[in-house]
């Protein structure tokens, strides 16, 4: 089926803090309908006001925000198909159910919790798939209004074709074909008048005009039951992409117990957005020539026309890692510090007063060891620290005393930083000292380290006086 514009959309319930598997689907329906110059929707899903922690959605635009993720229509921005919060939609909800009412596709359920809960047990008992028994559907007109004149509370129900079957267009799976002999008359709205997730999710899917949804596996039965919606209002029917569910790297179902679960994790342990967003849009997703790819670039590599159907994605947050690296190396100087800055001053808070070039050049010197923006705190410590030199460390060095006085030898002749780094390989191969051993020894009087920069870079960077002090007491 073509349309002539694609219309997706992220729906976040507020009731808890955005997660991998969130970001995940908002990212895929937002790089969809970039790709395909479509419109990308946020609608809230807020219906349930004792669990909602975000009032607004808040934290959610903000979050979106910082990934640099952005939307066409929604919260704030408003659009042709206000309002995007579902509790002000409650309206619209009603009269879709009235059509339904009309067109004799729902009828009234007044069977209690306990009952249904019996029942359920009783056919798992028998060994019998749990399902709807359709009880009220039996009902005659009479004990209809007897029960309505007692005011026996009821819901809903969606009535089923159980001699059809439905098929939706997926774009992972190909065609799927459900048997609805198979599923329940599902509810459409609750005790108390309110409507259910599966209800208002399709009557906004229909009404906004969705052509593409985009979501976790984890819905693929619900769809289903909405498929059936559609048809019975005889609405087009949207295609959908069904995302493997996230798992740990042990194949379990990703959870808060599981580091960067949560946004707020990985934005605090210094995870950039442009890397976090590059890796889950490649997880799961083929081989590509380069896997280090910004918005624009990702939009123009997917391909979502051959979608890979796997089962389960497995996050893996050293590959994530080694993408952050890297994201890192690709940075101008400059915005590597602005990026680096809230972190530095948490620890050392004379940076504010710090000559942002000098900082900027320290970074750019360090920046192939981080992994993390919050790496470039015990990164640069050195610079701001004088260093700890620890008895093991130098333990390993047998001649201790003989690189010693080479390097007393060279404080004495030597202009900084220009000719120090040559002349010290130069006097290791007269004293037939491996030059490794030689600059570590000098890395450890300078950074209390034997892994890090050139002997040049740390000259340049500690400036020549401080270098001098710091290699004079090291060999005391």
């Amino acid at each position: 089926m073509t349309h002539q514009s694609e219309r997706l959309r992220f729906a976040p319930s507020p009731t808890g803090m955005m997660h991998l598997g969130n970001i995940r689907t908002a990212f895929m329906n937002f790089l969809f309908a970039k790709q395909k110059n479509g419109t990308f929707v946020l609608r809230i899903e807020d219906t349930d006001p004792a669990r909602n922690f975000d009032p607004g959605a808040k934290k959610i635009i903000e979050d979106l925000t910082w990934l640099g993720v952005s939307y066409d229509e929604g919260p704030e921005k408003g659009g042709p198909f206000a309002p995007y919060f579902q509790s002000k939609r409650n309206k619209l909800y009603q009269e879709t159910l009235q059509k339904l009412i009309d067109k004799e596709s729902v009828y009234q359920c007044f069977c209690t919790n306990d009952e249904l809960d019996k029942r359920r047990a009783r056919q798992i008992a028998l060994k019998k798939p749990p399902r709807y028994d359709r009880a009220c559907l039996k009902l005659t007109e009479d004990a209809i209004k007897q029960k309505l004149d007692a005011k026996t509370p009821f819901i809903w129900r969606f009535k089923l074709d159980h001699d059809k079957k439905i098929t939706i267009k997926d774009l992972s799976h190909g065609e799927i074909t459900f048997d609805l002999k198979n599923f329940s008359d599902f509810p459409l709205s609750r005790g108390d008048g309110s409507f259910t997730f599966m209800f208002a999710n399709f009557v906004d899917d229909m009404l906004m005009k969705m052509t593409t949804v985009i979501r976790g596996e984890d819905h693929l039965t619900n769809t289903a039951g909405q498929a059936a919606l559609y048809n019975a209002l005889e609405a087009p029917l949207p295609s959908f992409w069904h995302l493997p569910i996230l798992c740990n790297i042990d194949g379990k179902k990703l959870s808060k117990r599981d580091f960067g679960f949560s946004l707020r994790d990985l934005k605090d342990a210094g995870f950039l957005p442009e890397a976090l967003l590059n890796y889950l849009a490649i997880i799961g997703g083929g081989s590509f020539k380069d896997e280090v790819m910004s918005i624009d670039e990702l939009t123009n590599t997917l391909n979502f026309d051959k979608i890979n159907a796997t089962g389960q994605v497995k996050y893996d947050v050293e590959k994530l890692k080694w993408i952050n690296n890297k994201w890192i190396d690709r940075f101008e100087p400059m915005t590597l510090t602005e990026r680096c800055l809230p972190y530095l001053k948490e620890t050392y808070p004379q940076v504010t007063d710090m000559n942002l070039e000098t900082l900027s050049n320290i970074l750019h010197i360090l920046k192939t060891d981080f992994n993390t923006l919050k790496d470039s705190v015990d990164a640069v410590r050195f610079y701001f620290e004088k260093p700890t030199i620890s008895p093991e460390l130098l333990a390993k060095f047998e001649n201790k005393a003989q690189l010693s006085a080479i390097v007393s030898e060279l404080l004495e002749k030597t202009a900084y930083p220009d000719e120090f780094q040559t002349l010290a390989k130069e006097k290791a191969k007269q004293h037939d000292i491996k030059i490794r051993d030689m600059f570590s020894f000098i890395r450890i009087g300078l950074m209390g380290s034997t892994q890090g920069p050139s002997i040049n870079d740390l000259l340049a960077v500690l400036g020549a006086q401080e270098s001098r002090n710091r290699l004079e007491q090291f060999i005391g």
